[in-house]
């Protein structure tokens, strides 16, 4: 598909044609001070005469620092993907895209609560579900932005083919049912649910189908000219 072409002397439409990337660079600095105010949560023992043993009993921090830090790097990364096909930015994208990024603000809140539940034994099922709601939200409003750019394409780029839109929506709501599930699988089990969303981290940094074929057809076509 070609972008449409506009008649000469024919105005755009207030606000019609707004570059996303500001609202790239808006987000990259929220994703970037959430996920930096992780490393805060985690707090030096305050007795160290057996220090190493203190470190030790800071575990669920750790964990929940590791999980978090992931969950927010994949958020992070398929922003970028999502972004790098939408050409125009409209008011709704904004808004929406305002919402997930207060959403990531909550996030460091999160997981203090989840460290703090199961170091001290009470409270995890809850823990887990405020963890997984928050990331839950997060998939959700992937999926509303991307809809909303990709319905009649209109304020999709000419980068991205048919294939490619399927291949993304797929991936956004598999998030959506696996965090899903890990939620309310926590919910009833902490462990288990903590379990399936860690194993969300490890298959969700592998590439979209046909990500790494199309950028090696790109970058064979430039060579060849």
């Amino acid at each position: 598909m070609t972008e449409p072409v506009q008649e000469p002397g024919e105005s755009t439409p207030f606000g019609e044609e707004r570059d996303p990337a500001r609202v790239v660079a808006f987000s990259d600095a929220v994703i970037a001070i959430a996920i930096t105010l992780l490393v805060l949560e985690i707090r030096p023992p305050h007795d160290t005469r057996d220090l190493l043993h203190g470190l030790a009993t800071l575990w669920p921090s750790y964990l929940a620092y590791a999980v978090t830090f992931m969950l927010i790097g994949q958020v992070w990364a398929n922003h970028h993907i999502m972004f790098d096909h939408i050409r125009s930015a409209d008011r709704v994208v904004l808004f929406l895209n305002t919402v997930l990024l207060m959403d990531i603000a909550f996030l460091p809140f999160a997981a203090s609560v989840l460290a703090e539940a199961f170091r001290d034994g009470h409270g995890q099922r809850t823990a887990v579900v405020l963890h997984g709601v928050a990331f839950e939200l997060a998939a959700v409003l992937f999926n509303v932005i991307w809809w909303h750019a990709r319905h009649d394409r209109r304020l999709l780029a000419t980068t991205i083919d048919a294939a490619g839109v399927t291949a993304i929506s797929r991936r956004f709501q598999l998030a959506l049912v696996w965090l899903g599930t890990g939620t309310l699988l926590g919910a009833l089990l902490p462990v288990l649910g903590v379990a399936v969303i860690s194993a969300f981290i490890l298959y969700y940094w592998l590439p979209i189908a046909g990500e790494i074929a199309k950028a090696r057809r790109r970058r064979d076509r430039r060579d060849q000219t």
